[in-house]
């Protein structure tokens, strides 16, 4: 039996009542045509890349298959290796020396002092500059030569502005 059109009843031709009930004529067409919702989910320097936003798009997303993989662990602090202790002396590295019987351990304070801010050897300029080109997704040595500077300044602007909140 051959299907039919559920809006005007006219026989729908075998390959396209495969995906499709309604027929193509104009009221058929408007009454029953759904959009698509699209989305982005990647870019690079040639292109967008887009994807039709069905159950199995919408799983990837929510699983992060489609997550910018330079940005996982970049300026974070999760997963970072200790800093090794340096300084000089016997004593250098092996943490505070025992206290002795003459000498009672210091108490704790409730609060340390505040430390003063390190002054910072890049300008605004430079810093608002490699956050507008790290949020277009540039890395660290891509940014470093756009600006003139090394590539560690720029790791160090980021991370500054990761630290005071602002990425």
């Amino acid at each position: 039996m051959a299907e039919r059109c559920i809006t005007c009843g006219a026989e729908l031709h075998p390959e396209r009542a495969r995906k499709y009930n309604y027929c193509m004529s104009k009221e058929c067409q408007e009454k029953n045509a759904k959009g698509l919702t699209m989305v982005a989910v990647g870019m690079n320097k040639a292109a967008e890349e887009f994807m039709i936003l069905d159950e199995d798009t919408r799983a990837d997303l929510a699983s992060g298959k489609y997550r910018d993989q330079r940005r996982t662990s970049f300026g974070t602090s999760e997963g970072a290796a200790p800093r090794p202790v340096t300084g000089s002396g016997k004593d250098a590295g092996d943490g505070p020396p025992a206290p002795s019987a003459r000498t009672a351990p210091r108490p704790v304070r409730a609060r340390p002092r505040p430390r003063p801010a390190p002054a910072r050897p890049w300008t605004s300029k430079q810093e608002r500059l490699a956050l507008l080109y790290n949020e277009q997704g540039l890395r660290p040595a891509e940014i470093a030569q756009k600006l003139g500077v090394s590539s560690w300044l720029v790791t160090q602007i980021i991370l500054a502005a990761k630290n005071r909140g602002k990425l």
